[in-house]
């Protein structure tokens, strides 16, 4: 079973059920070794890295997007 059919199914489920696998899921990657945490972790940062060389325009300077969250927040 691929996981978007996994994912179909999953979403058929009363909300409860969701929650509580939801729960597990979470829990379960709480419990990652270190080398897995950085394996993930290394390829979250190479992800993000793509993204930004493949749209620099869609990017944002840091001060727009702190003065941006700080208007939000008022």
């Amino acid at each position: 079973m691929s996981i978007d059919e996994i994912e179909a199914v999953v979403l058929k489920l009363e909300p409860k059920d969701r929650a509580r696998l939801a729960e597990r899921l979470l829990e379960s990657l709480e419990n990652l070794s270190e080398e897995e945490n950085l394996r993930l972790w290394a390829g979250e940062a190479q992800r993000r890295d793509e993204a930004w060389d493949a749209d620099p325009a869609s990017n944002r300077p840091a001060v727009d997007v702190m003065r941006d969250a700080r208007a939000r927040l008022k």
